[in-house]
């Protein structure tokens, strides 16, 4: 009896081994998205990364991770059920709710904006600075008015002036005379001129559009200047709230392109971080509209000293690890993530990637 009793004890133990032995690897698919998950020399690591290593241990589980680039490939993953999870950190939406089940919230995030530095974004060519300067649609409509209304001036002096070798228009017939008078009169506009006209009458009215000319280059300098400027202030993006009709950058599939879509900015896609990163500083786009803990991330690493965040962090929602709908799993994941908020191991972690809270 003893010994049927330890056979079926050794019998059961042997059984237990290979079923624990035999128990499949969660699927997880990690998307590369700083801090959540970052690839470095063909390790993983990064915030969500190292959170769930800590779940994993504690729950027994083994991993078998399925690297994305960008978040376009996680969506059709799921759905065909290829992957159990998203280790990655996803913002949580009512349309996701309603296709899988999320854990425990993560951490709580919201969007943010992110620019060139102020310094890094000023154009360094003076050549171009000019050429903006002179072909403003400022300066062309300023033109156009002082061409158009030296007409006038140029048909009196020639009228008065016309044959006068020393004057203004030395050629007695109109053509080419009216073109002399024309360059005098554009040019007092400006108070250039060499010489005055000699007819008496003439020479009135040239000093009067002389003094003219003195009010005209005013204007036009207090004009200018305040276009240009206003120009200056618009262009500066300060916040959400300059975004619209603005070329926005971020990532494809996201919550940040749903709001950019949605307040008419002119909104470019990117698949991974990197590429999203690069449009900025290339210039390719005004700014940059993400996750605030993921750009404060490339700001500190590799765009520091290039860029920066400016404007209120907005749209605060949870993020957190994504599952199958109905697994079991998932309520076992959010016990443990309890755990390790209660133990002090969820702090250590985040500061580790984000730093001490102020």
């Amino acid at each position: 009896m003893k010994i049927r009793s330890l056979c079926f004890i050794l019998l059961a133990s042997i059984g237990l081994a290979g079923q624990s032995s035999g128990q499949a690897a969660v699927r997880a698919l990690a998307v590369v998205t700083p801090p959540f998950v970052v690839e470095q020399g063909g390790h993983l690591t990064g915030f969500s990364i190292d959170l769930w290593n800590e779940i994993a241990a504690r729950l027994k589980l083994e991993t078998e991770y399925q690297v994305l680039p960008g978040v376009q490939g996680y969506y059709p993953a799921m759905k065909s059920k290829s992957a159990d999870m998203v280790v990655s950190g996803v913002f949580y939406t009512k349309e996701r709710d309603m296709e899988f089940d999320f854990a425990y919230p993560i951490l709580e995030s919201g969007l943010q904006v992110m620019v060139l530095d102020s310094g890094v974004g000023l154009p360094l060519n003076p050549f171009r600075n000019v050429a903006d300067l002179l072909f403003s649609k400022a300066a062309m409509v300023w033109l156009m008015v002082a061409l158009v209304i030296a007409v006038v001036p140029a048909h009196l002096i020639w009228l008065f002036d016309r044959g006068n070798a020393n004057g203004a228009s030395p050629e007695k017939n109109y053509f080419p005379g009216i073109f002399d008078s024309f360059t005098w009169s554009v040019t007092a506009l400006v108070n250039q001129v060499m010489c005055l006209p000699q007819h008496w009458l003439a020479r009135v009215i040239g000093l009067l559009w002389l003094f003219a000319g003195v009010v005209f280059v005013a204007l036009y300098t207090a004009e200018l200047t305040a276009t240009l400027t206003v120009q200056h202030l618009r262009s500066a993006i300060q916040g959400p709230g300059d975004l619209p009709g603005r070329k926005v950058g971020t990532i494809a599939q996201s919550t940040a392109e749903t709001y950019l879509k949605g307040i008419h900015a002119e909104v470019s896609a990117y698949g991974n971080t990197g590429e999203m990163l690069q449009a900025l500083m290339d210039k390719k786009v005004d700014a940059l509209l993400f996750s605030s803990a993921t750009l404060r991330y490339l700001s500190l690493h590799e765009g520091k000293g290039r860029v920066m965040m400016v404007g209120p962090e907005f749209n605060r929602q949870n993020i957190g690890y994504v599952f199958q709908l109905g697994d079991p799993l998932r309520k076992k994941v959010g016990n443990t993530l309890l755990a390790l908020r209660e133990d002090g191991t969820y702090d250590r972690i985040y500061e580790k990637w984000f730093g001490k809270e102020d």
